[in-house]
């Protein structure tokens, strides 16, 4: 290979990134969001946390271990003798905080489960049980995708991407039996691959050979994603293209919904993962026309929801 066909070479395997792929390099797995669930529950020492997440002794070190390495976790001794811990979010992890509302929110709204789990927040605040909304820093209107403009910041990186083998969703049955806030809705963040998928659509690349180039994916880990994502109804599929044949993908109102979940993992990966130069994306909240700051509010009083102002009460439903 010439020098100049190796340049190429080279040069065809970077992809965008942003602070969406930076955190999902942290979030983007099943059992570590089941993890963090358990502690946002109020379940901090190991043998708690596997008990609600029913997730293997070597998988929970694994992913506690990890956490506490990136600094979303950190221990601390209650014990002695023996040497006992607990898990407790440290600044990186309580602002992670919005990403949960949201995630919450959709789930109020779309998961298969909404009918058997009750759930309910309650904001201290304003004494109110409350659906969370993302919210504009300006205006203070609710964001919806219609009225946001996408376009590439001074932090816009190309990277090399990496491969990792399909991450396996989680037992459905162990998520019932365990009362999981996230069902649908962790089977989507918990696949890293299926996220980049979506921020390519949602920012206007709808063809499977954009969506490839943007995310780095192999063609067939993409196809599969894909599939997934339309069986499940985030998208539509539209033919443009025979032998072989290729698709331009559309999103639904499911997916649409879900839209504020990437927006706070985004505002998560600027705080902490962001390049010097500035953020990797801009938008624009063109509602009120200024740069979008968002934020995820209380649907009553607007107030911004606080880790420690909001309670989450979680039962059975009757029905």
């Amino acid at each position: 290979m010439s020098g100049d066909q190796h340049q190429k070479s080279n040069a065809a395997r970077l992809v965008r990134t942003c602070s969406i792929w930076r955190a999902l390099d942290v979030l983007g797995d099943v059992p570590t969001l089941l993890i963090l669930e358990s502690i946002w529950l109020g379940d901090l020492r190991f043998s708690a946390i596997r008990e609600r997440t029913c997730l293997s002794r070597p998988l929970v070190t694994e992913r506690l271990k990890s956490l506490v390495g990136r600094g979303v976790l950190q221990r601390h001794q209650y014990c002695d003798k023996p040497p006992r811990h607990e898990y407790r979010l440290t600044e990186m992890g309580r602002d992670l905080f919005p990403v949960t509302m949201m995630l919450l929110r959709w789930e109020k709204s779309w998961s298969a489960r909404r009918a058997s789990l009750d759930m309910e927040l309650t904001h201290h605040s304003c004494e109110q049980a409350i659906i969370p909304q993302p919210l504009c820093s300006h205006c203070r209107e609710v964001v919806k995708p219609q009225d946001i403009d996408w376009r590439e910041g001074p932090g816009l990186a190309m990277v090399e991407p990496e491969y990792t083998r399909r991450r396996a969703h989680r037992n459905r049955q162990a998520i019932a039996q365990n009362l999981s806030l996230f069902t649908d809705s962790a089977e989507l963040l918990g696949d890293r691959w299926a996220g980049l998928a979506m921020r390519a659509i949602f920012t206007g690349l709808n063809r499977f050979d954009e969506i490839l180039d943007d995310s780095g994916m192999a063609s067939n880990i993409l196809s599969d994603r894909l599939a997934w994502l339309v069986e499940h109804g985030f998208l539509k599929a539209r033919m443009y293209q025979t032998s072989p044949n290729r698709f331009a993908y559309t999103a639904t109102a499911k997916s649409l919904d879900y839209l504020p979940v990437l927006l706070m993992i985004q505002r998560w990966g600027d705080r902490y993962f962001g390049a010097e130069e500035g953020p990797p994306v801009l938008l624009t909240h063109t509602l009120c026309g200024a740069e979008l700051e968002v934020y995820a509010g209380c649907g009553s009083c607007s107030e911004e929801l606080l880790l420690p102002d909001v309670t989450i009460h979680l039962a059975r439903s009757e029905g």
